[in-house]
């Protein structure tokens, strides 16, 4: 039976100064199977406190976000920049082990750089693969947004070096590049007969090819994402494994919608079954 999941990054932001510790109200009033735990880098330096309420918390987070500047140190390159990347990873997967998440959702390019130079990310992936492998843990890279490339051409490229390589699907971000079709095609079918593709986020996208003013992450039914499609393609190929959503649940104001992630999960739940 496949697991929903909810991002922390759904439930606590820059409205609640990121305070953790909102978690253990936010995560009772929802009916998920679980959390995918969101690492902000502001917390490195309570990384001692953060741990032990995680811990404690006694929630399920069988997936972990790594914190997204990895990624854009890694795209920027430079030996400075690298070791930098790898340290945080090495502080973001210590993590991961401590709260039983076997899979790793990382951001192999980020910022402004993105994918640019591209050869970055394709030189620091082994190293970031077998720092997770260290832990057990699962590196999942993400069909992150390009600005140079697209994501499915940069996956390609990485499983031409790294035939092993395991990979995250999003859907917000393959709409974005108009990709969100391809996920279907016989030339694709490889992602998923040898199981490369190990997660899925399920989020909405409203926007055009490439629309940068628009690149919000929606609710389901809020975009244009064909989610019948999708989730009947999932149920033919036997998927199992674990989705999450993404969906911001707080405003500005940090007022929240835990009714909006229910009707989500419920949405998911009737056709995975």
């Amino acid at each position: 039976m496949s697991m929903i999941l909810i991002s922390t990054g759904a439930l606590i932001g820059r409205p609640h100064n990121r305070d953790f510790t909102l978690l253990k109200d936010f995560t009772k009033q929802l009916n998920c199977d679980g959390f995918e735990f969101m690492m902000y880098n502001s917390w490195y330096e309570k990384k001692d406190q953060l741990l032990s309420f995680l811990v404690n918390s006694k929630l399920k987070f069988p997936v972990m976000h790594a914190e997204k500047s990895i990624g854009e140190a890694v795209s920027k390159g430079g030996e400075e920049n690298f070791e930098d990347a790898f340290n945080r990873f090495k502080i973001n997967c210590q993590i991961a082990k401590e709260i039983g998440a076997g899979k790793m959702v990382i951001h192999l390019w980020d910022g402004i750089t993105s994918d640019q130079n591209f050869q970055n990310n394709i030189e620091a992936y082994p190293v970031l693969r077998d720092i997770a492998a260290e832990k057990d843990i699962d590196l999942l890279c993400e069909n992150v947004v390009c600005n140079r490339n697209n994501p499915l051409d940069n996956w390609k490229i990485l499983y031409e070096k790294y035939p092993d390589i395991h990979f995250i699907w999003d859907t917000k971000m393959a709409a974005f590049h108009g990709q969100d079709e391809d996920l279907y095609t016989d030339e694709n079918a490889w992602l998923w007969k040898e199981n490369h593709i190990r997660h899925f986020h399920v989020n909405d996208y409203a926007g055009g090819i490439m629309d940068w003013a628009n690149l919000k992450t929606l609710a389901i039914g809020r975009g244009h994402v064909d989610f019948e499609k999708f989730f009947h393609f999932m149920k033919n190929i036997g998927y199992k494994g674990t989705y999450t959503l993404e969906s911001t649940a707080f405003n500005q104001n940090a007022e929240m919608d835990f009714e909006m992630l229910d009707g989500e999960i419920d949405f998911i739940k009737k056709r995975v079954s």
